[in-house]
């Protein structure tokens, strides 16, 4: 067999500590790499680009942010779209009111002001958690839908509420089509998915999980509960700030706070609880299987077309949504990315038992 670590040692606290210790572990991700820069291209229509692949991408980002705060701390949140919104929302007011910052710069500042609006949103977790914790959250959310709903000047004073964002621009060079907006977008999923991978690992990452765990044994041993809480949401509400801006210019190319309602809350926490909480390739896998599921129900659709009634069709899509969600609770909690790893273990030990 291919996967095997056999004759693969590990000299120093470095080489132990690799974010991918194995060799062929490595090899996949430079060969994934390499494919979703040359050949998707290459291989994918722009209508799959457009309207799958962008949107996986952005999807995955929000999802790792929410995963952190949730899978890696422990903190239920059901306010994920309010930081997307506020994130997407501060990227069209830097962007037009102060067109010579750069695209990328105005992208990172959205993050930065919903951190800020997260920790705003977070400081109650000191004295709630559970139940009462995702009620304050989602009080934000709703808040957030009535400021942007209430107040026109956050699409500068126009009569409609749904506002075009303003043309994009990275040192001198327009970001105009579909496979711009898509490298784009596969740049901070790459660059953000590195510092999430390093950061869980980090000491805030442990902090973390250990406030996950037990949070009053984690005091004990001197980790500030506040702090550790704080930081999660901030950077939990980074990634969504990101995320967000990311959704409205580059896949809808406007700024709408109807996309950002409470239902894309629940869309976020649904992709880490199938994907896996407390695993950054679940985010993917639970993005993955949240974009592609309505694809396969549709060509369900097609086949029969005019047997089964569109509605119905709809009410199938969340029945299928809502019952794996409780087949990962009660059978593999920790989702996809727990089914992925128990089938690399088994095929490094095959065909010896388990």
């Amino acid at each position: 067999m291919l996967y095997r670590e056999t004759g693969q040692f590990k000299t120093s606290y470095k080489k132990d500590m690799a974010i991918f210790p194995i060799r062929q572990d490595r090899w996949a991700l430079i060969a994934t790499l390499i494919f979703v820069v040359v050949g998707v291209p290459l291989l994918a229509t722009e209508h799959v680009i457009a309207g799958y692949l962008i949107p996986l991408l952005i999807w995955a980002i929000a999802a790792i942010g929410l995963n952190i705060l949730t899978g890696y701390t422990g903190q239920l949140s059901l306010g994920h779209g309010a930081f997307m919104a506020v994130g997407a929302y501060s990227a069209y007011n830097l962007a037009a009111r102060v067109p010579e910052i750069p695209i990328i710069l105005v992208f990172l500042l959205a993050g930065l002001i919903a951190a800020i609006f997260g920790v705003l949103v977070g400081s109650p977790s000191l004295r709630i958690k559970g139940f009462y914790l995702a009620v304050a959250t989602l009080a934000a959310q709703f808040f957030v839908e009535w400021v942007f709903a209430t107040f026109p000047w956050f699409v500068g004073g126009a009569a409609s509420m749904v506002i075009d964002t303003p043309k994009m621009t990275i040192f001198g060079y327009q970001i105009t089509t579909t496979l711009d907006n898509y490298y784009l977008v596969l740049g901070f999923v790459v660059v953000g998915t590195l510092y999430a991978k390093n950061l869980v690992r980090s000491e805030i990452g442990r902090a973390w999980m250990a406030i996950r765990d037990m949070d009053v044994a984690a005091e004990v041993i001197g980790i500030r509960p506040l702090y550790t809480k704080l930081s999660a949401f901030a950077v939990s509400s980074f990634y969504g700030g990101v995320a967000g801006a990311l959704y409205a210019f580059c896949y809808v190319k406007s700024v709408d706070f109807t996309a950002f309602d409470l239902f894309v809350s629940l869309k976020v926490l649904f992709m880490i609880i199938i994907g896996g909480m407390g695993s950054i390739l679940g985010c993917f896998l639970g993005a993955a299987f949240i974009v592609v599921l309505p694809i396969i129900l549709n060509e369900i659709a097609h086949l029969f077309a005019g047997q089964i009634p569109s509605a119905m069709l709809s009410n199938i899509e969340h029945m299928i949504f809502g019952g794996l969600i409780i087949f990962f609770l009660i059978v593999e909690p920790h989702g996809l990315a727990r089914l992925w790893m128990t089938a690399k273990e088994k095929l490094r030990l095959w065909p010896f038992p388990h």
